[in-house]
């Protein structure tokens, strides 16, 4: 493994690169996480005089002119005027970032990925700080690491910062990328209310949602002091059609009693075709006050709150292929030998008998509260920078009421299912069964459930910092210290109600039933899956099944297992120094420094063996050095040169540490989470180098490097359980080693030189490849040279043009395919295929205060696919149509 001295030592070429996709502020490079600057005076060379005309067009000029300056490896985007966001989400803007990419669930931008490394590695903060994380309710998910960027409008972000060489004053948190997410403040919009209305169509939806953004700021007249507030309210409704295959499993048709097959064929486990259903709603506020009685002090308060209600209702046939024998399905399902065809070691054609075949309707109204308060104080007094910071969040995430907390209804029948795989993954498998999934006479009832979930994120942040300004050799010293404590209580509880089998659906009448709603189910995707079938009714299932007795039952086993707290309690502290010197013509500038962090962990849940259940508690405490390193050189006027190294880190999943432990009665084994898990580290490298050709052209390139030690993989670890001693507990470790690298390029340049109308053409472009060295293990499967999330290649190509009243952009967004899940020693990996996005915008302003404008996203109608190891292992099918904005801007 390459050593922290030694990455110092390593000679580096090429370069991160300069913020292509978006805008940035000229005045301030770092995040506001940052308390003190690097010094520009390597950098403040006069270069060119620049006259670009085009609001857009200027601030990509900004953004290169801010990379250019840094004192280490930044890339921004930013608003181009007050509630003016480059794109309708925060995580869609930041995908045109080079190394950066998106998931995008149904069709919005969601969580953020930087070099390869998923969104747990990234460390969000709002305005420096860092914030309370939201969880995913609708399905049970509770990671707790991932910001969810549809928690915060667009149009109150003034800028983002892509930290890639974090300095030591930075909050630690990311293997990944430091992301500064920056609200607006008055006295740098001074007095101005801008009104955003707009519609929000989606195709698949066929429905337009309303989207009313208001934002006003005032400052005294001698600009002292200034008041800026916000409100919006956001809405848009989402189908998502999706064919959705569960993995391939081997082996499963291997005993006489199942087929007798021979031993390592690989056949799919359930699939269901799909309606997903969105409803979403944001309310969303925000007010900062500023007070700068003099160039020397400052005070800023940021308060940002947000409730975001989605209403999801999903309607699906489930097909279970490998059903076991059970209360619903005593024989269980077999396979008719003579009836196999396999293509190697897959099976692509087969007979299946005793299939159970599930009508199903899963609704759940989830709701995401966050609320966050900060207060910073800036004091410069002569050549000291002294600040004070304090920031409180929470976020909530729940379902305000048990009777829409992830309720699912079903019905099934017993039937032979014949199904014929060869078409591959783009299209839809060939799934036939005699039994009509329309009749509802064919159906009987089955396990009905309510689980309701309740997450709660608190978030202390204070820190306090001290610089002071030095001729010389250093330039610049800094320190200062930081306490972060965060809670995370989480809830689950599961009603279960078990209907006698057998027991016809008719029992419920006939308004517990209706045939499925959508007559053109992935119309434009070939293959012979169901596309009609009958769905429950949520009401009838309700009404019929959650009693009051139903409902004031007492917890179980798993409920109480279910639910965990964990608490982290992190006291660091900081010292930097930044430097400058010549080389000759070269002016060499940079920073050095070391960050101590110390983390008290306490794990708390319950354990459970057979009928008893035991409350708790497992503390951890680990201390990490953290030393960063960045130099730039001005080789030339044009051309600038940077070397960065660091040591970084990532704090475990929450639900990863939760103590949520199942012991076995008669062994001493056990499976759950593993409280003992330390963070993932990693020692990095970057150089790059940055030519800036033309007064608003930037070629550059960047190589990167991370080893990454103490890699969380799943096996068995020996652990002490309270009562019972060391048992052998299947969770996940740490142990595992990997090593991402890569290259990114980039180019951007506004076409100033052609004659005018012309001159306001422009192009962006990057491209990033990234591969990785990794050997861990998922159950007893190797897995080698791949980490989740992570593509090899990616690209981003704008096309713009911005001149007088008239500005238009076309995009196109682009990532390979990436492993998505690990599987286990006998269940496939997953991946999910390549997919590019088509977007664009057109806006012209027909008034001094007055723009209309129209967005389109995914205009090309791109399906998102998945597939299971190998191509010919269909996986999932996803289709969320187009999104068509259109609004009206006025500006006074």
């Amino acid at each position: 493994m390459l050593s922290y001295v030694g990455l110092l030592r390593a000679s580096a070429a090429l370069v991160t690169i300069a913020a292509l996709s978006g805008t940035a502020s000229a005045q301030t490079v770092a995040p506001a996480a940052a308390a003190t600057q690097a010094s520009d005076s390597a950098a403040d060379q006069p270069g060119e005089d620049i006259v670009v005309n085009g609001t857009y067009a200027r601030s990509i000029d900004a953004a290169v002119e801010t990379k250019r300056r840094a004192a280490y490896g930044v890339d921004s985007i930013s608003s181009t005027d007050i509630g003016k966001f480059p794109t309708q989400n925060v995580a869609e803007a930041l995908q045109l970032i080079p190394g950066v990419a998106i998931t995008r669930p149904r069709g919005e931008g969601l969580y953020v990925s930087v070099r390869g490394l998923g969104p747990q590695f990234q460390n969000t903060l709002m305005n420096g700080r860092t914030v309370a994380l939201n969880d995913l309710i609708e399905n049970g998910g509770a990671n707790g690491r991932q910001f969810r960027f549809e928690m915060l409008p667009a149009e109150f972000t003034s800028r983002i910062d892509v930290v890639k060489t974090p300095t030591a004053d930075m909050s630690e948190g990311a293997l990944g990328g430091n992301i500064d997410v920056t609200t607006f403040r008055p006295l740098e919009v001074g007095n101005k209310t801008t009104l955003n209305l707009r519609g929000t169509y989606t195709t698949q939806a066929e429905k337009v949602r309303p989207n009313a953004t208001l934002l006003t700021s005032a400052t005294t007249d001698d600009g002292t002091f200034g008041l800026l507030a916000g409100a919006q309210y956001w809405a848009k409704s989402v189908r998502n059609d999706r064919f959705m295959g569960f993995g391939w499993i081997a082996d499963r048709y291997a005993t006489t009693a199942t087929g007798g097959l021979p031993k390592g064929l690989y056949s799919p486990t359930r699939t269901r075709p799909t309606v997903e259903t969105e409803d979403r709603e944001r309310v969303s506020g925000m007010i900062s006050a500023q007070w700068r009685p003099s160039a020397e002090l400052e005070t800023v308060v940021d308060v940002v709150a947000t409730r975001l209600d989605v209403a999801y209702d999903e309607f699906g046939l489930d097909i279970y292929p490998d059903d076991g024998k059970g209360t619903y399905n005593p024989s269980g399902s077999s396979i008719v030998p003579g009836s196999v065809v396999t293509d190697g070691d897959t099976i692509t054609r087969a007979t299946i008998n005793n299939v159970r075949f599930m009508a199903s309707r899963e609704y759940s109204l989830n709701r995401h509260d966050l609320l966050t308060v900060g207060l910073k104080q800036r004091w410069n007094p002569d050549r000291w920078h002294l600040s004070a910071d304090v920031n409180w969040s929470a976020a909530h995430s729940y379902h305000p009421d048990y009777r829409e907390g992830t309720v699912r209804s079903r019905a099934i029948f017993i039937a032979p299912l014949s199904y014929d795989a060869t078409g591959g993954y783009k299209v839809l498998p060939s799934l036939t069964t005699p039994v009509d999934a329309t009749d509802p006479a064919n159906y009987s009832l089955y396990t009905f459930n309510i689980a309701p979930k309740d997450s709660k994120d608190w978030d202390l942040y204070t820190r306090a910092d001290v610089a002071r300004d030095l001729d010389g050799f250093v330039s610049k010293l800094a320190a200062g210290g930081e306490y972060h404590r965060r809670r995370r209580d989480y809830f689950r509880r599961d009603f279960l109600v078990n209907p006698p089998a057998g027991t016809p659906l008719s029992v419920l009448g006939s308004g517990a039933y209706e045939q499925l709603p959508f007559d053109d189910f992935l119309k434009g995707v070939p293959g012979n899956a169901p596309r009609t079938f009958l769905v429950p009714v949520t009401s009838a299932y309700l009404d019929a099944f959650f009693t009051p007795a139903v409902e004031n039952s007492a917890l179980t086993l798993a409920d109480r297992r279910s639910s965990f707290t964990v608490t982290e309690r992190i006291a660091g502290g900081y010292i930097r120094a930044d430097y400058q010197f010549p080389v000759g013509a070269v002016a060499v500038s940079g920073n050095v420094g070391v960050r101590y962090v110390h983390t008290d962990q306490v794990a708390s849940g319950t354990l459970t063996a057979g009928s008893v259940a035991t409350p708790a508690s497992f503390p951890k405490t680990f201390n990490n050095w953290l030393p960063s390193f960045n130099l730039r050189a001005d080789l030339t006027t044009k051309l600038v040169g940077r070397l960065a190294a660091s040591r970084v880190l990532t704090r475990p999943n929450v639900t990863d540490v939760a103590p949520r432990i199942t012991v076995s009665t008669d062994a001493a084994t056990a499976s759950g989470g593993n409280p003992q898990l330390v963070p993932f580290l990693a020692t990095q490298f970057d150089g790059s180098l940055e030519w800036y050709f033309a007064p608003s052209g930037l070629l550059s390139g960047a190589v990167f490097y991370k080893a990454l030690d103490n890699y969380i993989t799943q096996n068995n670890v020996q652990f002490e359980i309270p009562g019972r001693g060391n048992v052998n507990l299947s969770t996940q470790i740490n142990g595992g080693d990997a090593k991402v690298y890569g290259a990114e390029f980039a180019y951007s340049q506004v076409f100033t030189f052609l004659p005018k109308p012309l001159d306001g053409l422009g192009v962006q472009a990057s491209y990033t490849h990234t591969s990785v060295q990794a050997d861990y293990k998922a159950g007893d499967r190797e897995i080698r040279d791949q980490l989740l999330g992570l593509s090899k290649n990616s690209f981003n190509l704008v096309g713009f043009y911005d001149m007088g009243p008239v500005s238009t952009r076309l995009s196109y967004v682009w990532r390979d395919r990436y492993l998505n899940g690990t599987g286990s020693t006998v269940q496939a990996p997953s991946y999910v295929a390549p997919f590019g996005s088509l977007d664009g915008n057109f806006s012209v302003k027909v008034a001094s205060q007055l723009t209309l404008s129209l967005e389109g996203i995914n205009l090309a109608g791109a399906r998102q696919n998945t597939y299971n190891d190998k191509e010919l292992r269909f996986g999932e099918v996803n289709y969320y149509g187009r999104t068509i904005l259109f609004g009206a801007r006025a500006e006074f």
